[in-house]
């Protein structure tokens, strides 16, 4: 039994910590982090889970981004993180669902991420509709993944992706 919370400033050490133990220290090192520097994720999307003795058993973040020339507004998903004793238990499942429905609820049209497309796919995310966008390097472009929460939010989306205050 989990408890799903918005994430609020007193869960971010233990947000932080999480995804520490589940991505390594050196995580920030990617390109994708270079993304979110400085940019306040959004704040509502931003989710946690709680164990049945209170212990963070899982965590999901969404960042604004910008894409291509256009401008165009996105979501960045990630880091989602489930603790390795939660494992398999389907919480980042129902964490990234409940967070591409509050994203719709809220207006997004489209979500990227930078991941693996096995995982990805079962949710809706697509390599083929996200060919023309492109990530900071070094991001190999075949993790490049998006979801349309409109019909056709993709159509002519294409570009760099860059910070949202960018």
């Amino acid at each position: 039994m989990f408890r799903i919370l918005t994430e609020t400033p007193s869960d971010t050490h233990e947000v932080e910590y999480l995804y520490d133990l589940c991505f390594a220290p050196g995580r920030t090192a990617l390109s994708s982090y270079r993304l979110r520097d400085g940019v306040d994720p959004v704040g509502p999307l931003c989710r946690i889970a709680r164990d049945e003795y209170d212990v963070l058993a899982g965590a999901i973040r969404f960042w604004p981004i910008r894409v291509g020339a256009a401008g165009h507004r996105a979501l960045l998903l990630g880091p989602v993180a489930v603790h390795p004793t939660h494992q398999g238990e389907g919480l980042g499942a129902l964490l990234i669902t409940e967070g591409v429905e509050r994203a719709r609820e809220l207006g997004w049209e489209r979500i990227l991420l930078v991941g693996d497309a096995p995982y990805y796919n079962r949710f809706g995310f697509e390599h083929d509709i996200a060919e023309a966008v492109e990530f900071p390097p070094p991001t190999n472009p075949a993790r490049i993944l998006a979801r349309e929460l409109v019909p056709g939010a993709m159509d002519g989306v294409g570009g760099l992706v860059r910070r949202w205050e960018d």
